[in-house]
């Protein structure tokens, strides 16, 4: 593995993640940074951030990229949303990120459940702002416009890869065009909100290829866009075709901009919620 991918874990941060993955542990409360394996769980937990998962930890769907667990989920926790809030308040968080699993096995795959946890973030901690990463509920519009409503600062939805790799790196009911299509209904549901997008890069996609998905991506309204290299987080996933060196992030960030996305970050270990709350903030 490239020199540039090691993570330096800060010296500092010993004290401060413990504390984060004790409140954690306390309130039962899952996170996307140990369920997929995050790369950046030492730095941000260091600094007493994390990125919480909802709906459960196991997902109805098995992309080729992701190590959460997939298969047959247990029923919804109804505490789950009252939970995850008092984990906001007892760590003070100024920007709380929620992501989820997929929920093909309920009838609105967990759009009510997840909007109810996004309103009572808002209404018991109305100093943080709110970031939903969610699943594309086979774009639905009652779905997402529950999501909408439910006020939430930053609405994202992933695109993952490029459109000839979608078959063969997401889920079978994952679709480049539908997740597209969840975007722009995103935005033209509350033009006010910040709409957010990811792709990983190093699965085999050509220059092109990212090019198109980034303009893609913009013409349906997207504001901010994070690439990443995409990192085998088990040998049961995708193997990585290509490790893409810094510089070459640097010149898709630069492209990201021209295109008029507001936010962008692009670099080797960045993830979607990656340094979340500083581009939200400079967006202001």
């Amino acid at each position: 593995m490239p020199d540039w991918l090691k993570v330096a874990v800060p010296a500092r941060a010993g004290p401060t993640a413990r504390r984060v993955g004790g409140v954690l542990a306390e309130f039962a409360v899952h996170t996307v940074c140990r369920s997929a394996r995050c790369p950046n769980l030492p730095t941000c937990w260091g600094q007493g951030t994390a990125t919480f998962m909802i709906l459960g930890d196991v997902c109805t769907r098995s992309c080729r990229f992701c190590a959460v667990k997939h298969g047959r989920p247990a029923p919804l926790d109804p505490t789950e949303p009252f939970r995850l809030a008092q984990v906001v308040r007892e760590l003070g968080l100024r920007h709380a990120v929620l992501t989820s699993v997929d929920r093909d096995d309920l009838l609105d795959g967990g759009a009510g459940h997840y909007a109810a946890a996004i309103r009572l973030l808002r209404h018991t901690a109305p100093q943080t702002i709110v970031e939903a990463l969610i699943p594309d509920f086979w774009g639905e519009r009652a779905a997402l416009d529950a999501i909408v409503a439910a006020g939430p600062h930053v609405v994202g939805h992933n695109l993952e890869t490029v459109r000839r790799l979608t078959p063969s790196v997401r889920d079978r009911r994952a679709d480049y065009d539908l997740s597209l299509s969840v975007l722009r209904a995103l935005k033209e549901g509350s033009p006010g909100v910040v709409t957010k997008s990811s792709l990983l890069l190093g699965l085999g996609e050509t220059e092109e290829e990212v090019d198109e998905a980034l303009a893609d991506l913009r013409t349906a309204g997207v504001d901010v866009v994070v690439l990443g290299q995409y990192l085998r987080p088990t040998a049961r996933q995708l193997p990585v075709v290509r490790y893409v060196p810094p510089e070459e992030f640097s010149q898709w960030s630069q492209r990201a901009r021209e295109l008029g996305f507001r936010g962008v970050v692009a670099e080797p270990l960045a993830r979607t919620s990656f340094r979340a709350a500083e581009i939200y903030a400079g967006l202001r």
